[in-house]
């Protein structure tokens, strides 16, 4: 049976069955995205929620809704204290979203290595960009220069790149926050209110924006990742401009999380069995060929991490010496 999605809003509720080939009834699964729509994180979202039902048993309908709010830390929080624990319900969230606790951000009302985390769709290089007007060309100038990037809250990349890369590096970045989401602070370079953003997926550059690129209305700056992506090998990757061990310590422990480029996770404590067939559900997903010919239609870039890698790599983080963790976390505060 193909996979069926419902598009719909954080506010719409919905209880629905549809039988499965052995005439039992699945019950609707809940996808929630922590972003409004059009965003990286929406697509990747519902590009796995059109196919993941068909890896699930009975082929449920996966119902999909977006739930903004504070970089996607609204999301994490409802999933780890209100989200029913039965296996049915699920999201997509920022990738910090695993490292917020480690480094004491405010609004993280949960333990990530709890969740349960099904996998990322995609381990992400992302890029800090200059729109083709701003007076910024490379990366060399924002150390000297004052460079107005916008940020969409709480854990997003958006505004905590900017600000660690600020305190680790001395550049000149200013950030504008309170956008809801990465389509928003698109629409605000291009109106000029802000002149680039910094900690944004190159995926979603491709996959949102391509007339950007091969019309050159951006200028992509530096790499954000513990790796280069083939496709930019000429652009400067941050661990390179660290000077000293603890500054290189700090981004190593930052940027790991581009490994969870596109984290989808489960409430804490649902049952073993249904944690076992959500991981294995998603993963079967990440090598669909109808999913793979449809993320490469539509230029996303799929490199699968799966949930059992991505419990160990949260896991790993939190074991970081605690110098490494204090300074980052002194960084990364208001």
């Amino acid at each position: 049976m193909r996979a069926k999605a419902v598009f719909a809003s954080a506010t719409l509720s919905m209880a629905a069955f549809v039988s499965s080939a052995s005439a039992q009834s699945a019950p609707t699964v809940n996808l929630y995205v922590g972003y409004t729509a059009g965003g990286g994180y929406d697509v990747y979202g519902r590009m796995v929620g059109r196919f993941m039902s068909r890896h699930l048993p009975g082929s449920p309908t996966i119902l999909i809704q977006n739930m903004p709010g504070a970089g996607s830390l609204r999301l994490a929080n409802w999933l780890y204290s209100v989200a029913p624990k039965d296996g049915n319900t699920f999201g997509i969230v920022a990738r910090g979203v695993a490292f917020d606790t480690l480094l004491g951000l405010p609004g993280t009302n949960y333990d990530a290595t709890k969740f349960t985390w099904l996998g990322s769709a995609a381990n992400e290089v992302s890029v800090c960009v200059a729109w083709h007007t701003s007076k910024i060309k490379t990366v060399d100038q924002i150390f000297s220069e004052e460079w107005i990037v916008g940020g969409t809250g709480g854990s997003a990349d958006t505004d905590q790149y900017p600000k660690l890369i600020n305190g680790v590096l001395g550049t000149k970045m200013k950030l504008v926050v309170g956008y809801p989401g990465g389509n928003d602070v698109n629409l605000a370079m291009e109106r000029g209110e802000v002149q680039g953003r910094c900690g944004w997926s190159w995926s979603s550059v491709k996959s949102t924006t391509p007339d950007w690129i091969r019309d050159k209305k951006v200028n992509v700056l530096m790499q954000l990742s513990l790796n280069k992506h083939p496709d930019l090998p000429n652009v400067p990757l941050v661990l390179d401009l660290a000077k000293t061990p603890l500054q290189k310590g700090i981004f190593q422990l930052v940027f790991a999380r581009q490994v969870l480029g596109r984290p989808f996770l489960a409430p804490p404590g649902i049952p073993p069995e249904r944690a076992a067939i959500l991981r294995k559900a998603f993963m079967d997903t990440m090598q669909d060929k109808e999913f793979l010919a449809e993320t490469e239609r539509a230029k996303l870039e799929i490199t699968p991490v799966s949930g059992e890698e991505v419990q160990k790599l949260v896991a790993d983080a939190y074991a970081m010496p605690p110098e490494v963790i204090k300074k980052t976390a002194e960084l990364l505060k208001d």
